[in-house]
C-alpha cells in the first residue's frame, strides 16, 4: 500500500534514536511555512517540495533552497515542503520499515508530490538525488516515470551543463528562480485546478524558454532584473533547531561579480553584477535578527568589498545593533578591495579572520586568471594587521591552473608548487606569522574562458599537493588539500555528457552516497569505476578543440561565446581585463538591450543616514560583581523536540531570546554568549515535564512578560510553564542552577512517581530500559529538584529553593 504521509513520531518513534542526529528528520522548527490545508483539501493545492541532495545541516544553510521555500509558500494554493538527503543509517531505517522519504513540514511522501524540485550546488551531490528518488519509490530514470510520479525539476549552478544528469531529471530550470519560475508555478497551479494531468503540466514546463529538456535545442538563462529594486524579502524561515554548517542569517547584498576571474564559474554564470540598495540590506538584516533570532549575519556576495556602500553599511549596522551582540561577516573579500578598518568595523563583537584568495603566487600568472594580489600588498596588510591584533591568516591557492609556460610548471624551482611554497615561506618569515593554507585543484568549468583547457590528472595533482604539504608543515603552517579523486569526478560531471549518467548510476548501485563527505565517500568504488572507463575519463578531462562544439552549447548563459574566446586569448598573453561596471568598455553581451537586463545595476542613492540605535537591549559597561536579576523558569520538551540534543535546546533558547528581545546579559571575551543555564542536560528521546533553566539580566524583567514573549518564539514541543524573578545583590554568592541540583522525579510504572538523586539517574534509566526492553524513548522526566538548604537528603522545587536563597522578587525593596 502506498504511503502518502509519514509522521516520524508515529511511524518511527524510538527507532530514530538508532540514527545519528535524529533532529535532521523530525521537523517542527520555528517558522515552518508549509501546512496541510484544512478539511482535506490538499488535492486542490499544487504540492511541491524543494529537495537538497545533502545532509540537513548543509541544505538548511543554502540560500537558493531558502529563497525557493519562502517564495513558493507565499503563493496561495501552493504548498512547498522541504527534504534533505538521508544519511546511510537513516536510509537503511526507511528501507527496513518500507517508508518513503518525506517532507519535514507536512510529512508528505516525495512520491505523492506534483513537482519535486532539486537544487544542485555541487556536482558530487548527484548520488544524493538518486538516493532521494529511489528511497521514495520514484523511478530513478526519467523515461520510466508515469502519471503517478512527480515531475522532477533540477536547478542550481551545476545545471549549466545538464547532460550528465539528463537521464534522471524531467526538466532543468536554467538560471535564477526569481526570473520567471515563481510565475510559472502559479500558472501550473491554475492548470492543475483546471484538471490538467502530469503530461500536460510537463509539456508547459518544457515550453518555457529557461527550461531545458532532452531534445530541446536551446535554453536561455533566466536573469533576475528585479534584484536591485525588489522590496526587502529576507528568506528567514524556517529557523534550524540544530547547528548548521553556516549557522547565520545570510543577507545577499550583491549578485554576480564585477571582477571576471577567468577560472570562476559563478562569476560568469551570475552576470551581470547587481547590488541591493543599502536600506534594503539593513531591513533584511533586521529581519534575520528580530524574526529569526540570529546573532551572526553574513553579508553575502561573490566579492563583498566591491559593494558600493560597504563602508557606510558597516557603520550603520554597528550603530543600529550596538550592544546587541550581533556580529557581521563579509565573506569573499578580495585583498585589493578590503581595508583593515573595515574588518574592524564588522568585528566589534567577534573578530573576523583575514583571508587571502591568492590562487597563484606569480603576478604574471595572476594577470592570466584576471586577479591582482601582489605580494607586497599582502605583506603590507599583514604587517598592519599584526599591529592591530591579528595573529594569523588563511590563504587559498590552486594547482593546475592554465598559466605560464606549461613545460615550466611540471617540476623544479619554477613549478607552481615550488612558487607557492616560496611565497608562503617568505611572507611567514617577514611577518613572523603562521598561516592556514588551503590548496585546491583547478577544475575547468562550462561557460568560462577556461572551459576548453585540460584538467590535470590525479597523479600529477597528488604530487603537487604532497610537495606543498611536505615543505610548509615543518615551517609551522597548517596545510589542507583537496582530494585529487573528488576533483576528477567533479571535473567529469562539470564538462561531461550523457555518458557520465551511466557512471553515476553504477556508483549509486554500488553503494555510493553523500560523495561530498569524506566520512561517506566510497573511494574504492569510484576508483574502480574510473579505471574501467579510463578512455571516457581522459576524453572528458582532456582539452576541448576550438573547432568542436561543447556538450553544453545548447545552454545560453547570456555571456557571448566570443567573450570566452577573447578572454582566453588575453589569459595567454597575461592581460588584465578591468571589472564590469555600469559603463564598462568591454561588452560581454550580458547587458544587451534585447535581454531586458536593467542597466542600472547599482540601484538608488547611498544609505539613508540613521544615527539611532533603535535597540532596546543597550547594555552598560560591566561592573565588578554587580547586582543582577535572574529569571528561573521551567519548560517542557515534548513531541518532535525530544529528538533535539542538549546543545540544540540551548541554541533554540538562545535564538528565542533574540527574537523576544529579552535583555539578557552576555559573557565577555572573544565570542560573547547569553548568560543562559539549563540545569541538567536531558538525553534525546526522554520527554520532559518540568526542566529548569535560568537567564540573568541587569535590570528587572517581569517573569510574566518573559513567559509570554518566549512562548511566542519557541518551536513546537518546547513551552515555558512557569517563571519567577530573583534579585541577587552585588557581593552575594551567585549560585548556579547545577550547583544546587538534588535530583529528579520520573513517571514510574503504573502511575507512580519515582524520586531519583542525580548521581543515581544513570542506574535508574538502565533499570527502566532493561525492564521495558527498549530505549530511552518514552521515559518521562517530570521535574528537576534542588537541594533543600536545611535538609540535603531531600529535594525541593527549584522555585522554592532559590526563594530561600534570594527572597526578593520585585524591583521595590
Amino acid at each position: 500500500m502506498e504511503i502518502l504521509y509519514v509522521d516520524p513520531l508515529e511511524n518511527l518513534g524510538g527507532l530514530l534514536l538508532e540514527v545519528e542526529k535524529p533532529g535532521r528528520y523530525t521537523g517542527g522548527e520555528y517558522g515552518c511555512l508549509a501546512r496541510r490545508l484544512p478539511g482535506g483539501s490538499d488535492g486542490n493545492a499544487l504540492q511541491t517540495l524543494i529537495a537538497f541532495p545533502d545532509l540537513y545541516e548543509i541544505g538548511m544553510s543554502n540560500q537558493a533552497f531558502r529563497i525557493i521555500y519562502n517564495r513558493l509558500n507565499k503563493i496561495p494554493g501552493i504548498i512547498c515542503d522541504r527534504a534533505f538527503a538521508p544519511a546511510p543509517d537513516f536510509e537503511k531505517l526507511l528501507r527496513a520499515r518500507s517508508l518513503p522519504l518525506y517532507g519535514l513540514d507536512t510529512g508528505i511522501s516525495l512520491k505523492g508530490l506534483d513537482i519535486l524540485m532539486f537544487t544542485l550546488g555541487y556536482e558530487l551531490g548527484i548520488t544524493g538525488v538518486l538516493t532521494m528518488l529511489d528511497v521514495s519509490s520514484i523511478p530513478v530514470f526519467s523515461a520510466e516515470r508515469g502519471g503517478e510520479d512527480p515531475i522532477v525539476i533540477m536547478g542550481g549552478p551545476c545545471v549549466s551543463n545538464p547532460l550528465p544528469y539528463a537521464a534522471f531529471i524531467d526538466a532543468f530550470w536554467i538560471g535564477e528562480a526569481e526570473a520567471g519560475f515563481f510565475d510559472l508555478a502559479e500558472e501550473l497551479l491554475g492548470m492543475k485546478r483546471a484538471g490538467a494531468g502530469r503530461e500536460d503540466i510537463l509539456r508547459r514546463i518544457r515550453s518555457h524558454p529557461s527550461v531545458w529538456t532532452r531534445g530541446k535545442d536551446r535554453a536561455v538563462r533566466a536573469i533576475d532584473a528585479g534584484f536591485t529594486h525588489r522590496p526587502p524579502d529576507a528568506a528567514v524561515f524556517p529557523v534550524p533547531s540544530m547547528k548548521t554548517v553556516q549557522h547565520h542569517g545570510a543577507v545577499e547584498i550583491m549578485r554576480g561579480c564585477p571582477n571576471g576571474c577567468r577560472f570562476c564559474h559563478a562569476g560568469f554564470w551570475y552576470r551581470p553584477m547587481r547590488q541591493k540598495p543599502g536600506d534594503t540590506v539593513l531591513k533584511e538584516a533586521e529581519a534575520f535578527i528580530s524574526r529569526g533570532g540570529y546573532r551572526e549575519i553574513s553579508l553575502s556576495s561573490l566579492s563583498s568589498g566591491d559593494y558600493a556602500y560597504i563602508d557606510d553599511l558597516a557603520d550603520q549596522l554597528n550603530r543600529k545593533f550596538a550592544d546587541r551582540h550581533i556580529s557581521f561577516q563579509l565573506p569573499s573579500l578580495k585583498v585589493s578591495s578590503f581595508s583593515l578598518p573595515l574588518l574592524e568595523k564588522i568585528s566589534e563583537t567577534r573578530k573576523s579572520g583575514l583571508t587571502f584568495a591568492v590562487e597563484t603566487p606569480e603576478e604574471g600568472w595572476q594577470l592570466a586568471i584576471n586577479k591582482t594580489v601582489g605580494r607586497d600588498n599582502v605583506l603590507a596588510i599583514l604587517r598592519e594587521a599584526k599591529k592591530r591584533g591579528w595573529r594569523g591568516a588563511k590563504f587559498y591557492f590552486m594547482v593546475g591552473l592554465p598559466v605560464g609556460d606549461p613545460s615550466a610548471l611540471v617540476e623544479g624551482a619554477d613549478s607552481e608548487e615550488s612558487r607557492i611554497v616560496d611565497f608562503i615561506a617568505g611572507i611567514g618569515r617577514e611577518t613572523g606569522m603562521h598561516f592556514n593554507i588551503n590548496v585546491g585543484i583547478f577544475v575547468p568549468k562550462p561557460h568560462t574562458p577556461f572551459q576548453r583547457v585540460p584538467q590535470i590528472n590525479m597523479a600529477e595533482a597528488r604530487r603537487k599537493l604532497d610537495h606543498i604539504r611536505s615543505r610548509l608543515k615543518p615551517l609551522g603552517h597548517k596545510v589542507s588539500v583537496q582530494d585529487p579523486l573528488t576533483s576528477v569526478i567533479e571535473g567529469l560531471l562539470s564538462r561531461g555528457d550523457e555518458r557520465m549518467g551511466r557512471l553515476v548510476k553504477e556508483a549509486f548501485d554500488r553503494g555510493c552516497r553523500l560523495d561530498a563527505w569524506t566520512d561517506f565517500f566510497n573511494k574504492a568504488v569510484w576508483e574502480e569505476i574510473l579505471a574501467a572507463h579510463k578512455d571516457l575519463e581522459e576524453d572528458i578531462r582532456g582539452e576541448k578543440e576550438i573547432d568542436k562544439p561543447l556538450a553544453w552549447s545548447m545552454i545560453d548563459p547570456g555571456v557571448s561565446q566570443g567573450t570566452f574566446t577573447s578572454e582566453f586569448a588575453r589569459a595567454q598573453n597575461e592581460e588584465f581585463t578591468s571589472p564590469c561596471m555600469e559603463k564598462c568598455t568591454h561588452s560581454c553581451g550580458i547587458c544587451h538591450e534585447n535581454r531586458k537586463i536593467v542597466k542600472n545595476i547599482i540601484h538608488g542613492d547611498n544609505l539613508h543616514q540613521d544615527n539611532s540605535t533603535d535597540n532596546p537591549l543597550v547594555q552598560e559597561q560591566p561592573r565588578p560583581d554587580p547586582s543582577l536579576w535572574r529569571v528561573i523558569f521551567s519548560f517542557t520538551k515534548e513531541g518532535r523536540a525530544v529528538f533535539l540534543s542538549h546543545l540544540g535546546v540551548m541554541e533554540v533558547f538562545s535564538m528565542a531570546l533574540v527574537r523576544s528581545e529579552i535583555p539578557v546579559l552576555y559573557t565577555t571575551g572573544f565570542n560573547p554568549l547569553p548568560k543562559l543555564e539549563i540545569c541538567a542536560p536531558l538525553s534525546m528521546g526522554i520527554y520532559a515535564g518540568g526542566e529548569i533553566a535560568a537567564i540573568d539580566t541587569r535590570d528587572y524583567y517581569g517573569a510574566g512578560l518573559f513567559t509570554q514573549r518566549m512562548n511566542g518564539n519557541l518551536p513546537d514541543g518546547i513551552r515555558i510553564q512557569e517563571a519567577h524573578n530573583y534579585f541577587i545583590p552585588g557581593g552575594e554568592k551567585k549560585y548556579s542552577l547545577s550547583s544546587r541540583l538534588w535530583g529528579f522525579t520520573y513517571a514510574g510504572e503504573r502511575g507512580a512517581v519515582d524520586y531519583v538523586k542525580f548521581r543515581e539517574e544513570k542506574n535508574y534509566r538502565t533499570l527502566r530500559i532493561g525492564s521495558g526492553g527498549g530505549s530511552f524513548f518514552g521515559l518521562r522526566r517530570l521535574s528537576v529538584l534542588a537541594l533543600d538548604p536545611e535538609n540535603p537528603e531531600q529535594g525541593l522545587p527549584y522555585f522554592t529553593a532559590f526563594r530561600l536563597l534570594y527572597p526578593r522578587d520585585n524591583p521595590v525593596p
